[in-house]
């Protein structure tokens, strides 16, 4: 069996202990969380994680490294061939610039193109 692509973001609502009483969002995370609205039907496609602001994040570390922990990430699965563009860490390719992972939303799994 194939592994998916996997989406780390950050959890809508996060807290950071530099600012007591305050939520927060990721802006980077943000456009894509609104994309995973859109067409909800779509997630399933893909494996979606969403992580606590806190460092070390350990799916992070664990998918990539201790020094890769930026938030969001999307990590290639075996499904589909990797972009020639993504990142290599060891066996493993990824993006994450927001805007470039919008684009490989729509193209690698249906979601609707940023115009």
């Amino acid at each position: 069996m194939s592994r998916r692509d996997l989406l780390l973001l950050l959890e809508p609502g996060f807290t950071d202990p530099k600012y007591p009483g305050e939520r927060f969002i990721c802006p980077a995370g943000a456009p894509i969380e609104g994309l995973l609205a859109s067409d909800t039907s779509r997630n399933a496609r893909l494996d979606i994680r969403r992580l606590a602001f806190e460092r070390p994040r350990a799916e992070v570390v664990a998918a990539l490294d201790a020094d890769h922990q930026g938030l969001p990430v999307l990590i290639f699965g075996d499904e589909q061939p990797a972009p020639a563009d993504a990142q290599v860490l060891g066996g493993k390719r990824f993006v994450t610039d927001t805007r470039r992972i919008l684009d490989l939303l729509a193209e690698r799994h249906g979601f609707p193109k940023v115009h």
